[in-house]
């Protein structure tokens, strides 16, 4: 994953959510409204504290994520990301872009290398993004249509780690008031048709965008796609037919 700061800095990277629509939280947490104290406390760490980690997590893509235990639990997930280095990135995510979005989980992004570095016991928890970026569902909002293609290229045949905190967004249902339970290990989509109906519809509805439209532009990059490892993991779990993505393709693990 190559997202280069330079390239993205003019783009409205620095107050990315100002360049898109905002994606409100469809929840709002239990207790008591902030005290006057609470308040001015708050206005004084953003005066004194400075040069937090925060910061340079201002790269922000959209995209989908369902649990890898249970599939039909779907939601869209806000990323803001930071690049660490050319293979690994880190994202806190959020089930909005505005500044009353929930914390709901994290994702590290590694490059093919970093993965295939990992051991293989390791490698059952990390989803493959090949999917994600030549079927249109993965997108930096708000950046030029140039610059966001060769993000997406820089991500080609990486993987991700994710795990949601918190169930505040699950599509077609209602979340949770507060983050409750376990962890929940998410996965992509590697088909189509394993996507709910009208959730990637909704955001593009939203964004006022056509992920089919971001497909066709990035079948180009088709060409760049190897076999990932996950490809399949949720193949076979949908009640409905699922179909093969051209360049999308599962790789066996060396026995």
């Amino acid at each position: 994953m190559r997202l280069s700061r330079i390239t993205l800095i003019p783009l409205c990277v620095v107050a990315i959510t100002a360049c898109t629509p905002s994606a409100l939280s469809p929840l709002k947490p239990e207790g008591q409204e902030k005290s006057s104290k609470t308040k001015v406390l708050e206005t004084g760490a953003a005066i004194l504290q400075t040069d937090s980690p925060l910061d340079p997590m201002n790269i922000y893509l959209d995209g989908f994520h369902a649990a890898k235990d249970d599939p039909a639990h779907q939601m869209e997930a806000h990323h803001f990301c930071r690049q660490v280095n050319e293979d690994f990135a880190q994202c806190a995510l959020f089930d909005g872009n505005t500044r009353q979005a929930n914390l709901i989980g994290i994702e590290y992004i590694v490059s093919e290398v970093l993965f295939e570095s990992l051991p293989g016991k390791e490698k059952k928890y990390w989803h493959p993004h090949n999917f994600e970026i030549l079927s249109g569902q993965l997108i930096a909002p708000g950046i030029p249509e140039m610059a966001e293609k060769e993000l997406m290229k820089g991500k080609m045949n990486s993987y991700g780690k994710t795990w949601h905190v918190w169930n505040s967004a699950p599509y077609g249902k209602t979340g949770d008031k507060l983050p409750l339970g376990e962890p929940m290990l998410e996965w992509s989509f590697n088909r189509d048709g394993e996507e709910m109906p009208g959730l990637v519809e909704q955001r593009d509805q939203r964004l006022g965008m056509s992920t089919q439209v971001k497909r066709q532009e990035r079948v180009d990059l088709t060409p760049l796609a190897k076999p990932q490892m996950g490809v399949d993991a949720l193949n076979g779990k949908f009640k409905k037919p699922t179909t093969p993505l051209s360049g999308v393709v599962d790789k066996r693990p060396r026995r």
